[in-house]
This record gives structure tokens, sequence and C-alpha cells, in this order.
């Protein structure tokens, strides 16, 4: 919270910025961002490389958007657990989608890339797992590429009950071996026949596993994703207003279907930022994990992909493999002599004349502000 506080403000310093215009002399200050990784405003370069690099990668094969959500009574319990539940929800998610691309229904080995959620559209606690999932696989025995069907997967009903059976068994496990905390009204889960009984109605019920190949190409779960890969529960044009009574956001309501469906929401200022900082993760803790053909273990990443284009070329299904997006300038809190954007006044090129360290006081002043003055031409 402190870093958010002090993102864009002289407690990070700063750099004065000049039109190298002389007759202009427009000059600007700017000053740093904190990169926190939970800050609503930073780490849009870092998700624009992200994508860029997630882009290189792909194969020119269909996709699927798959999304392993916990039930509402053991996400109550990884609020209190967030790295051990958080790392159990991949590990499951992730071995139940190999596991049943592995097996007849398509027996090959897939590639995924899989991000954590952990809010829903209004900021509450909704731990799930996003994945993009090659559609097709290599061969158990490496020498072909197995395709998907263009508009099929795995069966959703075997990835939920697999799903169900071995997050319930793991987390047993993890009981067991004294890896969980309870606090205040889940203190009596501590008891292990408590939380075996707080389980029990759970191997009954459907677990939501939702499977779809993006209409509209792999590009647009990778753009979708981006936006959270480096951002946390709520973005800046989803606020309407903010001030000592409360903030107001948009939100979407999946209950309903439609155009009222989207709806706004007030919140009291400390509720909104209890909301917030629900969904910081714990220190060290991966968002973004890659599986199956995408993961460095045995061969490496690069090595599983330039084998699999081999692959899918030699079956004469798929035209040319896409091309690397083009190098674009991002914004970095990285200090250099010439900035991407230009004088507001002129439009000519900007250029750093100084750099301050937090705290310091910089030696030029900026500009006065440009005001739009209204003529009367009548």
């Amino acid at each position: 919270m402190s870093a958010i506080e002090a993102c864009r403000t002289a407690g990070l310093g700063g750099y004065i910025a000049r039109c190298e215009n002389a007759e202009c002399a427009h000059t600007t200050i700017a000053y740093c961002s904190c990169r926190n990784r939970h800050c609503p405003k930073c780490q849009g370069s870092q998700a624009l490389t992200w994508m860029q690099e997630r882009k290189a990668e792909l194969l020119e094969v269909p996709y699927f958007h798959i999304v392993f959500t916990l039930p509402a009574q053991i996400g109550a319990i990884a609020y209190q657990n967030k790295a051990v539940i958080y790392d159990l929800l991949f590990k499951v998610a992730s071995e139940t989608m190999l596991t049943i691309a592995a097996d007849p229904h398509l027996g090959a080995k897939i590639g995924i890339t899989a991000v954590l959620h952990t809010w829903g559209s209004a900021m509450t606690h909704h731990p799930h797992v996003h994945m993009i999932v090659t559609g097709g696989g290599i061969s158990p025995d490496g020498s072909r590429w197995i395709a998907s069907r263009p508009d099929y997967l795995v069966p959703v009903e075997v990835l939920s009950a697999l799903f169900r059976g071995r997050m319930l068994g793991m987390l047993i496990d993890v009981h067991a071996a004294g890896r969980l905390e309870f606090f205040g009204d889940y203190q009596h889960l501590a008891d292990r026949r408590a939380f075996r009984a707080y389980l029990g109605p759970l191997w009954t019920t459907d677990w939501f596993v939702y499977a779809k190949r993006p209409f509209a190409g792999p590009e647009q779960v990778l753009a979708y994703l981006s936006r959270y890969t480096h951002r946390v529960a709520i973005s800046n044009r989803r606020l309407i207003s903010a001030d000592p009574s409360g903030v107001t956001f948009t939100y979407k309501d999946y209950r309903i279907e439609g155009p009222e469906r989207y709806k706004t929401m007030t919140l009291e200022p400390g509720e909104f930022i209890r909301r917030l900082l629900m969904h910081v993760v714990p220190k060290g803790f991966h968002r973004i994990r890659h599986y199956g053909l995408l993961a460095n273990g045995g061969l490496t990443r690069a090595e599983n992909i330039a084998r699999a284009r081999e692959l899918i070329a030699a079956t004469a299904q798929v035209g040319p493999q896409p091309k690397p997006p083009q190098d674009r300038p991002c914004a970095d809190t990285t200090l250099s002599e010439d900035l991407d954007h230009p004088c507001p006044h002129c439009g000519a090129r900007m250029q750093i004349i100084e750099t301050f360290e937090p705290g310091q006081r910089p030696r030029h002043r900026p500009s006065a502000p440009l005001v739009a003055i209204a003529m009367n031409t009548s």
C-alpha cells in the first residue's frame, strides 16, 4: 500500500524534460512509478512485453480458454492460506489438464500458460486459474503432432470431476502435514475430523470448469490475460468517482444477461482499500506459470516449440507460422536522454535535462500549464 501511495509522486524521485525546440523550450516534470506488481497504474510495459513474448511462442493451431475455479468454501480457506492453496490450485489444475489430454481423449502432451486471478468483478475474493491451452500436442513417442478437433479439446465433465477429486485429496494431505492455518470463524477446522466434515459436501457438488475455444483467435485470450498479469483487482477505466464518502466503480453482474449486467457500486473508502489488498499475493509467489510443452523441464521451452512447429508443418494442415511482433518502445521508469512522447506544445522531441532522487527538489521548474483560450470570432 505504501508503494501505491508513493507511486508517481516526489517521494520516488523523477526527471525534468524540456522540448528541444529552442523557441518553445516547454519544460515538464514527471515522477517515477513504484513498479509494484499490485499497483493499478504500473506494470503497463511489463504486460505489453509479456504479451509480445507469448505471441512469439504461438503455434499455428487452435487455442482453448480453460478456467478452473475453487468453490467458495475452499476460497475462504485459501484467503487464510494463500501461498499453500494458490499453489495447490496451479498444481492440481495443470495436472488435471495434462492428464486428461494425455489419455485417449487426445493422447498428446499439450502446452499450457496459466494465470492466477483471485478477484471477481466486484473485487471480492474469487480464486481461479485461467489457461491458454494448445489445441493438440506432441504424441508420446515424439514423432507426430496430434491435433484436437477445431471446436473441442477434452470433456469438461471429466475435467471437473478429476479436478474436484485431486484438489480435495491434496487439501486433506496438506492439512495432515500441518501446513494450513485457521483463524476467526474457521479456527475449529484445525481439527482433522472437523476439516473432513467441512469438505464432505464438496465431494458431491459440481465444480465450475469452463472450456471454450476463443472465437477471435488466441491473441484475444492473450490480450485479455495481459490486462491482469501485471495488475490486480481493478483498472482505472472502471473507476467513476472517489471522495471521502466513497469510491464508485463499474462492475459486471454475471447472473444477468444483456446490457443490464453492467452496474455501478459505491464502497466506503476503507472497504474499497480492503478489497484491493485482499488480492496481494505472498512475496515471491508466481502468478504466471507454464506447463507441458511450455515448461522448462528436460527440453527447453524453445526446443519444445521448435519441435512442435516442425511436426505441425509436417502434417501439411496449417499455413505459415505467425510472425513475431515488432519491437515497440515501452514506458519505463528507466531514464534515457530521449522520451517517446512529443512536446505537448509544439510536437518536437522532449529530452531529459535533469533527474532527481526521492526527497530532492529539482533545480529546474516546469512551464506553466497550457491553457486553452476561447476566442469569440462572431
